[in-house]
């Protein structure tokens, strides 16, 4: 029953391509303010022929550049909150230097370049997803409100495109969908219902300095100190309970002659669960009490983004992508994720569901090794449709669970969707 919808899918791939060519061409590395404005520009009119009214939002950032937000739809219902980026992580002299753009390789069905999955191939996923419900099921495309929120520095987890969404959406959404890359194994679709939260510290030991010749016992050596801090801090992690630290940077003194008087190290901590990621906090901020071979040590929050756990109401919305994978001949899986996403920020708002993009790997990276081992980032333009057609299912069957269009609609009009 699901061919036509398929078929439709199908016949978009050129344009969707074109599209997303376009967008990958575009640097938008999350300080280039002009390449994201650009890009947040062709996405405005990528939407614009489907009656998506723009609004860019300028960042509380001086160094970023506008958050893109697209409305369509009744506006009188809450809405289903589509949920995407503009910013890559490759700035454009790595691009240039790794000579990292748009590359198809048809022989490994894979399409090279920055974004395609993280997350420019999600934005066209979107306009897929978008452009059958307009022509196959025009009735509840109409009568749903959609919101694109479109962060245009998700990448250093923009401290203020959440305030931005939730001010566009004073009640809560009816769902958020967030369109990171989804993997694949095999007929098996992976979907996020959870991701870990973060805490960011700084810690600086302060010690004495001397001259590490004649006067090394007047000396309070801060390197020791720290080194003995980090070692503390580095045995909370407790794989049992999902916590891990890691000592991202450490530095300290000056010239071998002198003992050194002050060092620091960096770190982030992560739990899927707020109550684990607490207690971790409170022990770490508890080193400020101690004094690691004769140092005082300072302790630092640099940030923090709160966890998103698993929910029962995500869970059910799960469901509604299971039942639309069976119609499509595969099946999905559940999983968590370590890494952060604009969902860390906005689960609070509805059921929130992430990964619905398409498939792809090696986000983050633009390098290629002569061995093989390093591959740079890439999206596998099969995976579109299919993608796109499980999202279009699920969200008939969302839209109708959540009472948005089943007022005016019967439910074998749009669940049946061929």
């Amino acid at each position: 029953m699901a061919e036509p919808l398929l078929a439709y899918l199908e016949s978009l791939m050129p344009e969707a391509m074109n599209w997303l060519k376009r967008m990958v061409e575009i640097n938008s590395f999350t300080t280039n303010a002009a390449g994201i404005n650009a890009l947040g520009s062709l996405t405005a009119d990528c939407f614009a022929e489907l009656g998506f009214v723009a609004e860019q939002v300028p960042s509380t950032e001086r160094d970023h550049g506008a958050h893109l937000f697209l409305r369509c739809g009744n506006v009188a219902e809450k809405p289903v909150l589509l949920v995407t980026h503009l910013d890559t992580v490759y700035p454009p002299e790595e691009e240039l230097r790794n000579d990292f753009h748009w590359q198809e390789s048809p022989t490994e069905g894979r399409i090279y370049g920055p974004g395609t999955v993280d997350i420019k191939g999600g934005t066209i996923l979107i306009w897929m997803m978008l452009r059958a419900l307009r022509e196959l099921h025009p009735q509840v495309f109409a009568q749903t409100h959609w919101l694109i929120a479109a962060n245009a520095a998700e990448e250093v987890m923009s401290a203020d495109f959440d305030r931005q969404v939730k001010a566009r959406c004073a009640h809560g959404a009816e769902a958020v969908l967030v369109f990171e890359g989804g993997p694949r194994e095999g007929t098996e679709y992976h979907v996020v219902t959870s991701r870990k939260g973060r805490a960011v510290y700084r810690l600086t030991a302060h010690g004495k300095g001397a001259h590490a010749g004649s006067s090394h016992a007047e000396g309070v050596n801060a390197i020791v100190g720290l080194s003995e801090a980090v070692q503390t801090v580095a045995n909370l992690t407790d794989y049992a309970k999902n916590l891990t630290v890691n000592i991202g940077r450490v530095e300290g003194g000056t010239v071998l002659n002198r003992v050194p008087h002050e060092a620091l190290a960096e770190l982030e901590m992560r739990a899927y669960e707020p109550a684990v990621l607490s207690e971790a906090c409170q022990s770490l901020e508890a080193l400020e009490q101690t004094h690691p071979a004769g140092t005082d040590i300072t302790v630092e929050r640099l940030g923090m983004t709160p966890g998103w756990p698993e929910e029962e109401r995500g869970l059910a919305v799960v469901d509604h992508w299971s039942r639309a994978a069976a119609k499509l001949g595969f099946s999905i899986k559940a999983t968590a994720r370590g890494g952060l996403s604009d969902a860390n920020y906005l689960c609070d708002m509805g059921p929130t569901l992430d990964g619905l993009g398409p498939t792809g790997a090696n986000a983050h990276c633009s390098e290629r090794s002569a061995d093989g081992v390093k591959v740079p980032e890439y999206v596998e333009p099969s995976s579109f449709v299919p993608k796109a057609a499980l999202n279009v299912l699920a969200l008939l069957e969302l839209v109708q669970c959540g009472a948005l269009t089943c007022r005016a609609l019967n439910k074998a009009n749009f669940i049946d969707a061929g």
